[in-house]
């Protein structure tokens, strides 16, 4: 019997290598990013079993989004302290819980309960499986983190609408399905490698920090247009634009709503990585004038009842998203110094994530007293008018 004196009794016994860690954290990352996007296709059926109306749709997409962004702001840098591995499986249990709430709900408190749960678990996952991706992966962790939240919303939401289309009780199987999956993903994690030491200071890091340096904030400003109307976009598209396929179109299949809604995700991913070569600028310019111009080819489809329409409007704002995107954070991010970008991070996904949440909501408020589709025109009107005026205002700032 040899007796290892050196060995950390904190490690589990069989440790994962880090090309399997990494792997695992990339689908765990897309499980959370799925669970998020997998009740879109189920509204209809809420709105129907409990009489919900569009505004109390938008208040429960509402609770998701901004209980994750208040995990972001409190616990999305507790991995750095405690430890990688129990916060990803600390995530993965609340994930689990959530899903429960989803299959036990009757009501629309039990379904803002559900999503706010569901929402504070993605938010702590978000941050610490991303630093887990790139502690095993410093080469492609970048990358990877890029494209997991778009691949993960591009499947729950298609996943869930051909689930509800074909399958039976899809209001129980969509969230068994994500409960065993999470389920499965903590026992293979169990055995990950550790990445962050303990250290002292995990009280003082709930702290939430947003701040803007000096020579960011010129930049900031005159991006925020674009950042509020492709955030904006994406919020109308994961709480109505099912609803709004069915009135425009007359097309009632969840799966073609859910085609819809991911369609926008699948191109914002593809656009992601086709364009990571290319400079910031070119990125945020070519993104924000085809953000525009898809949502004007989905507002022609709004129009003439064409879902096809619709689907190629997505497409060119998918592409526009995935641009804007990736080339707001890579404009602004680089102006911060190293201990300066942590609060430059959350000031960037608090103007995102309430962007991503109220412009919906008050739609969703608006829509009984003007319809629907009418609400649709003017959300539109006003992305397109956000998305241009931060190109002159880019373009300003060049000359």
């Amino acid at each position: 019997m040899s007796l290892c004196i050196t060995c950390d009794e904190t490690q589990p016994r069989s440790v994962l290598s880090n090309a399997t860690t990494t792997v695992a954290a990339v689908i765990t990352a897309m499980t959370f990013s799925a669970s998020g996007a997998a009740p879109t296709p189920l509204y209809h059926q809420y709105q129907e079993s409990f009489g919900l109306t569009p505004f109390a749709i938008t208040v429960i997409f509402a609770a998701y989004v901004l209980s994750l962004l208040a995990a972001l702001l409190t616990v999305g840098s507790l991995s750095d302290y405690v430890g990688r591995r129990p916060t990803i499986l600390a995530a993965l249990i609340l994930n689990v819980v959530s899903m429960a709430m989803f299959m036990a709900a009757d009501s629309a408190a039990a379904l803002i309960a559900a999503r706010a749960l569901q929402g504070f678990a993605t938010g702590l996952a978000t941050a610490t499986l991303g630093a887990a991706i790139l502690d095993n992966d410093r080469v492609r962790g970048t990358v990877l983190n890029s494209i997991t939240a778009f691949g993960g919303l591009t499947a729950g939401s298609l996943g869930a609408a051909i689930l509800v289309t074909y399958a039976p009780d899809p209001r129980q199987l969509v969230y068994v399905v994500l409960l065993v999956l999470s389920a499965l993903e903590a026992f293979i994690l169990w055995s990950m490698p550790e990445t962050a030491p303990l250290r002292a200071g995990a009280l003082a890091s709930l702290r939430p920090r947003i701040s803007v340096p000096a020579q960011a904030r010129d930049v900031l400003v005159r991006v925020t247009p674009v950042i509020i109307a492709s955030w904006a976009l994406g919020g109308f598209y994961f709480s109505l634009m099912p609803a709004l396929v069915r009135v425009a179109t007359g097309v009632s299949l969840p799966v073609v709503g859910g085609l819809v809604v991911s369609a926008l995700t699948l191109s914002g991913a593809i656009s992601v990585l086709s364009l990571r070569s290319a400079s910031a600028r070119r990125m945020l310019s070519g993104g924000t004038l085809a953000l525009a111009a898809g949502v004007a080819v989905t507002l022609a489809g709004v129009r003439e009842q064409l879902v096809w329409l619709m689907l190629l409007g997505t497409l060119v704002s998918g592409i526009g998203f995935g641009a804007a995107f990736a080339g707001t954070l890579r404009s602004v991010l680089p102006l911060a110094k190293s201990d300066e970008r942590a609060g430059l991070l959350a000031a960037f996904y608090v103007e995102g994530y309430l962007s991503f949440s109220l412009p919906a909501v008050l739609v969703g408020l608006a829509a009984p007293m003007v319809g629907l589709t009418v609400a649709a025109y003017v959300y539109g009107t006003a992305v397109i008018v956000m998305a241009l005026a931060s190109m002159a205002a880019v373009g300003f700032s060049r000359r």
